[in-house]
C-alpha cells in the first residue's frame, strides 16, 4: 500500500525531462523531499532538546539518515537508476570516513594525555598559584584560547571548567562568567587552526584553504574573544579564592606523548601540502607512532615500576608505594574506547542527513538563494548567526557541499562565523552544551544569554577585522 502510494506520487511530481536523465533528480517539491525536510527537522528539535530529554544527540539523526537514504534509494531504484543514489552515498560516506579516521587519532591522542594526567598537571599548578578571580579568568581564557586550536575546542573547555569549578567551589557568578568566557575563547581559538574544531577541518579536508592559510584569523579570532572578555572584566570581583592544594604527578611518557602528538600533527601537514595525500593518511601512521611507543611503555613497566618502588622504599613514602601498586599497563585501544563516539556518530548521522538533502536538491537551492541573490559576504554571516541554533557541522558540510564561487577570503570567512557564531548561545557549539552539563546550575543558558551582546560585539569586530586586514583575498582570483 505505502509503497504504491510512493510510487504513485513520485511519478506525478517528477518531470519526464528529469527521469530522461541519469543525474541526481530534481525531487524539491515531491512528496519525497518533502518529507525528508520534515525528518531532518524533527530529528533536529531532538537533539537541540539533549540536555532536557537526556538522549544522546547521535540517535535521532543515525535513523533520520536511513530514513532520508532509504527514500531517495526506493525513487532511484523505481524510476530504474539505482547505481546514481548508491554512487552519491559512497561519496558521502568516503567523506566521512576521511573526517572520522582523522577526528578518532586526535581524540585517541587527547584521551592518552589526559590518561597521562597532564591535564590534570596544568589544573594542579593552576589551582596552587593563588591567583584571584580576575587573574583566574583571564588566565583560563587565554589558556582556553591557545589550548584548543591543537587539543580541540570541546576538550579545552571541559579542562578550563574543571579549573574554575575547583577554585571558586560555590561561586555561581564567579563560574558563570568564566565558562561563558571559556566557550567563546575556545570557539575563538579552534577557528585559526585546521586541529581546532570539526568545520575548519572540513575545509582545510577538502583542499580549499591549505594549512598555513588559517593563521590569517588569528587577530579576527582574537579580537572575536578579547571583546567580550573586556567587557566582562569589569563585572569580575577582584577577591582571592582560598587555595586548594593537590599533588599531581605526570605519568610515565606523558611528554613524549606529547612530541609524538605534534610529529603526528607534522605528518599529516607534510603529506597534504608536499604530496598532494589525504591528510588523514598522516594521521593513521601518526596513530601507529602511538601504538609503537606503547608497546614500549609496557615492555619497560616492570623496570620502571622496580626502580621507582626501592626508591620510594629509600625514602619511606608508604602513600607513593601504595600508587605504585594500582599502575596499569598503558592500553592505546583503551584510549579509542574511550573516544566521543556520541560525537562520531553524530557526524555521521549529519554527513549523511545534509548529503541526502543536497542529493534531493535542496543545497542548490540554498545556493542559489545564498550566494546569487545575496552578496557571499551577507550569505556567510548569516550562516554564521545561524549556527548559533543550528550546530556549525550542517551549515559547514552544506556549504562545502553546494561549492558556490568564493573567493579565498569568503571560506575563510565562513570558516570563521561558523566556529565562533556558536558562541552567541550555549546551544551554539559542543563546548557550550558540555559545559551546561559539567557546570550545571552554575552555566545555563539563561547565564550565557545575558552576555549575548558583549559576544556579539566581539563576533562583529572579528568580521570587519577579517574584512579589513585580508582584504587582498577577496578578490576572486587571487
Amino acid at each position: 500500500m505505502w509503497k504504491l502510494l510512493f510510487i504513485a506520487l513520485a511519478a506525478l511530481l517528477m518531470s519526464p525531462a528529469a527521469l530522461a536523465a541519469a543525474g541526481p533528480l530534481d525531487l524539491t517539491t515531491s512528496t519525497v523531499g518533502i518529507v525528508a525536510i520534515i525528518i531532518f527537522t524533527a530529528a533536529y528539535i531532538l537533539v537541540m532538546g539533549e540536555e532536557r530529554l537526556h538522549m544522546r544527540k547521535s540517535k535521532p539523526v543515525l535513523v533520520a539518515a536511513g530514513l532520508i537514504w532509504i527514500m531517495i534509494g526506493w525513487v532511484y531504484v523505481d524510476q530504474g537508476f539505482p547505481g546514481v543514489a548508491e554512487d552519491a552515498f559512497r561519496h558521502n560516506l568516503l567523506e566521512f570516513a576521511e573526517l572520522m579516521l582523522f577526528l578518532l587519532v586526535a581524540m585517541t591522542y587527547i584521551n592518552a594525555l589526559e590518561e597521562r594526567r597532564l591535564f590534570d598537571v596544568l589544573r594542579s599548578w593552576m589551582v596552587k598559584k593563588g591567583f584571584t578571580y580576575r587573574q583566574l579568568f583571564w588566565l583560563s581564557g587565554f589558556l582556553a584560547f591557545f589550548i584548543s586550536p591543537i587539543a580541540d575546542n570541546l576538550t579545552t573547555a571541559l579542562l578550563m571548567c574543571a579549573v574554575v569549578m575547583k577554585v571558586a567551589d560555590g561561586d555561581k557568578k564567579f563560574i558563570g562568567m568564566s565558562c561563558v568566557s571559556i566557550v567563546v575563547a575556545a570557539n575563538a581559538g579552534g577557528a585559526f587552526s585546521p586541529f581546532g574544531d570539526i568545520t575548519t577541518l572540513m575545509v582545510w579536508q577538502a583542499g580549499i584553504v591549505e594549512f598555513q592559510e588559517f593563521f590569517v584569523l588569528f587577530i579576527p579570532s582574537l579580537l572575536n574573544y578579547l571583546l567580550p572578555a573586556l567587557i566582562m572584566n569589569f563585572f569580575i570581583e577582584n577577591k582571592k579564592p582560598q587555595a586548594v592544594y593537590e599533588e599531581v604527578e605526570l605519568k610515565r611518557g606523558a611528554l613524549r606523548i606529547t612530541g609524538l602528538f605534534l610529529l603526528t600533527i607534522a605528518t599529516a601537514v607534510a603529506c597534504h601540502m608536499f604530496l598532494h595525500l589525504p591528510p588523514v593518511l598522516g594521521m593513521m601512521m601518526g596513530l601507529g607512532y602511538l601504538q609503537f611507543f606503547g608497546y614500549f611503555l609496557r615492555m619497560t613497566l616492570p623496570g620502571s615500576l622496580a626502580r621507582k618502588r626501592a626508591m620510594a622504599e629509600r625514602a619511606g613514602d608508604m602513600e607513593r608505594l601504595k600508587r605504585l601498586g594500582g599502575v596499569v599497563p598503558f592500553d592505546v585501544f583503551s584510549r579509542v574506547q574511550r573516544a566521543e563516539w556520541d560525537t562520531l556518530l553524530f557526524f555521521y548521522g549529519i554527513v549523511m542527513c545534509v548529503g541526502g538533502l543536497g542529493f534531493l536538491g535542496y543545497l542548490h537551492l540554498l545556493s542559489d538563494t545564498l550566494y546569487n541573490e545575496w552578496s557571499p559576504t551577507y550569505a556567510n554571516v548569516a550562516l554564521g548567526i545561524m549556527s548559533a541554533v543550528i550546530d556549525n557541522i550542517p551549515v559547514m558540510f552544506a556549504v562545502l557541499s553546494m561549492q558556490p564561487d568564493m573567493s579565498h577570503g569568503q571560506w575563510l570567512l565562513i570558516t570563521l562565523t561558523a566556529g565562533t557564531g556558536g558562541s552567541l548561545l550555549s546551544i551554539g557549539s559542543a563546548a557550550g552544551v558540555a559545559l551546561m552539563g559539567q557546570a550545571r546550575g552554575y552555566y545555563t543558558f539563561a547565564s550565557h544569554l545575558k552576555w549575548a551582546p558583549a559576544i556579539a560585539v566581539g563576533f562583529a569586530m572579528s568580521i570587519l577585522a577579517h574584512l579589513w586586514l585580508n582584504e587582498h583575498l577577496f578578490t576572486l582570483f587571487n
